[in-house]
């Protein structure tokens, strides 16, 4: 007779779970999918606009009537775009190997490592990032001035040689990483450098990936700094975002070549995170585990 009253019940109760499981499931995808279209419209009329000639801009209509890719090509050979985009390349690709050596480096050592001051300087890393970049910018520029590196590649990687956020970063993953793994290396004789390199680094790969994306991401699209360092020097060291600027002048903005310059920008920062997604949500994820 039980088995029978609990046969009754799973039979009526159990049969309407799953489709109001399914329900909500459908109700939440349709709002994640108009959520995702809500964003990704304005990219769509950037790429829409690229196409465009000059006189549509004006209009309201979303698609092109006539698509062309002249806007591209005067972006690339009118504008010197080009040049801009490899003096961002550079500058890029240069900080975020210095980043990720040293934002490594250093946050190893703020794990790991003990020495007189170790807490009082991980505070003062952590302060820099409380302290915004336009109260720092008279005596950065006046030290730069000093040193006779505004206007050069140089001055521009120096203060961004290594970031307090990666450090950060660094030092909160090092810190999920079990001390076993140190304590066998010191058993086979490693010093801390080796132990570091060898053991450390290679475990630190999804932390890595996100200082990786998050500084070359960074420095891709910094015009603050650019504008400041490199905007008052020769016209042929301009980054990507000092070149998109140029197109916008007193009495007329060209926006079909400042949405096609805006879409090239966008294309490498957008294959590097499908690239290395995976390793930057572990990274960033691990990262903030322990404190």
């Amino acid at each position: 007779m039980a088995t029978e009253t609990v046969s009754l019940e799973r039979s009526t109760v159990v049969p309407g779970k799953p489709r109001a499981v399914r329900i909500r499931r459908v109700l939440v995808y349709i709002l994640l999918l108009a959520a995702a279209l809500l964003y990704f419209t304005p990219f769509l009329w950037t790429v829409s606009t690229s196409l465009k000639t000059l006189p549509e801009t004006v209009g309201f209509d979303l698609l092109p009537d006539n698509p062309s890719l002249s806007a591209y090509r005067d972006a690339l050979t009118d504008f010197n775009f080009a040049r801009y985009a490899l003096n961002s390349a550079f500058l890029a690709g240069t900080i975020t190997v210095a980043n990720v050596l040293l934002g490594s480096l250093g946050g190893y050592a703020f794990a790991r490592l003990r020495f007189p001051g170790r807490e009082f300087l991980f505070l003062a890393v952590l302060a820099t990032l409380m302290i915004p970049d336009q109260l720092r910018l008279v005596p950065v520029f006046q030290m730069l001035t000093g040193w006779h590196l505004i206007g050069t590649f140089q001055g521009f990687i120096a203060i961004n040689l290594v970031l307090a956020a990666n450090l950060f970063l660094m030092r909160q993953y090092f810190l999920t990483i079990p001390k076993d793994f140190e304590e066998a290396a010191k058993l086979d004789g490693a010093g801390y450098f080796k132990t570091y390199w060898r053991v450390m680094l290679p475990l630190a790969t999804p932390a890595l990936a996100a200082v990786t994306i998050l500084t070359f991401q960074g420095m891709w699209n910094e015009f603050f700094w650019s504008l400041i360092i490199l905007g008052f020097g020769d016209p042929d060291r301009y980054t990507l975002q000092l070149g998109i600027a140029q197109f916008r002048f007193q009495y007329q903005t060209l926006w079909p070549q400042l949405m096609a310059a805006s879409v090239i920008a966008i294309v490498p920062i957008a294959v590097l995170y499908i690239c290395f997604q995976r390793y930057f949500v572990a990274g960033v994820v691990s990262s903030g585990v322990k404190g």
